[in-house]
This record gives structure tokens, sequence and C-alpha cells, in this order.
């Protein structure tokens, strides 16, 4: 089967499609594979052909302006570990700084967020030096930017993680202690 953007993609078994690793501009040019969720029972289609295309259209300048809410995150990370009497294993002092300790992730994952405004969002979950349990994943709203990034949850937008519409526009949400 072919998907606009990705090119020749196959199913697996849970009825999500696969790409080829494909270079992705916005992660480093990380090779990812795309891994498409509900594309056969979404009504608008075309949602994912813009999604993937915008996605892949985007330079390290859309990852970059992130910074601050992904230093937030591990400021926050840093903070509980030494309420904890625990020491952090890195170091920033400015949110350029945390590209440094990143590894990007080598998955995109492709679904439409069922909250909200519904848009086709596409998310990646990369290792940091910071917090290795959860990772930190990153969420670009319709391809274009990044609207999520915080450790790993599994959900597309903080207003569906955390069922609350105020937080739609919010791409860092301090969990509570």
């Amino acid at each position: 089967m072919e998907i606009p953007g990705l090119g020749t993609v196959v199913e697996d078994d849970d009825d999500s499609y696969m790409s080829d690793p494909i270079t992705v501009p916005v992660l480093d040019d990380t090779e990812c594979q795309f891994i498409v969720v509900g594309y056969d029972d979404d009504d608008a289609r075309e949602d994912f052909h813009t999604a993937i295309d915008a996605f892949l259209a985007l330079d390290a300048s859309a990852l970059r302006a992130s910074a601050p809410f992904v230093f937030a995150y591990y400021q926050d990370v840093r903070a509980g570990l030494a309420g904890l009497g625990i020491d952090c294993d890195v170091t920033m002092d400015r949110p350029d700084d945390v590209w440094d300790h990143i590894e990007f992730g080598w998955e995109v994952t492709v679904e439409r967020d069922w909250s909200g405004d519904r848009q086709v969002c596409l998310s990646n979950t990369s290792s940091c030096g910071w917090e290795r349990e959860h990772g930190l994943q990153i969420v670009f709203r319709g391809g274009r930017a990044v609207t999520k990034a915080g450790p790993f949850d599994g959900h597309l937008s903080n207003a569906s993680a955390y069922g609350r519409d105020d937080l739609t526009d919010v791409v860092y949400h301090r969990a509570a202690p």
C-alpha cells in the first residue's frame, strides 16, 4: 500500500502501517520509521497526507523553538530528584543546551488526536539524559509545530492527557508533585 509522503508501507499486526526509514530534517536528520495508526478507518485520510508533508518539510528551527518547554521539563525533573536527595546526571544552564542531551527516537507515530480539534499529530519519543525512564515525547500537531513536549505518556496533547480543555495550547504542563 502507498501513503503519500511515506511511499510504500506495510501493515503490522496492530492494523497500523509501517514505512521504510525516512530522513527527518526536524529531528536532526534522524532516519525514522513512520507508524501510521487509524488510517484505514479514517474518513479524512488527506489529513494524514497533509500532516506528513508538513512535518517532513520542517527544519531544525521548528524543534529549536520548543527548547524553553523542554528545558522546563528538565528543570522539573532536576528539582524532583533534588527533593529526593538524588543528584541529576545532567547539568545545563540554558534552554538550547537540552539538545546536547537528547537522542531522537527512530519511530514517528502518525495518528489522529480524537480530542479537541481532532488534528493528525506526529509524535516522537526520544531518550534524554535527565529522565531515562520516561524519556521525552515531542508532538507536532498537524505536522507543523511542536505542541506538546514532556515525559512520554502516549497522549497527543496536554488537554487529552489531563482531560482539561484549558490545556489545549499548553506545550509543557508540569505534573502535580
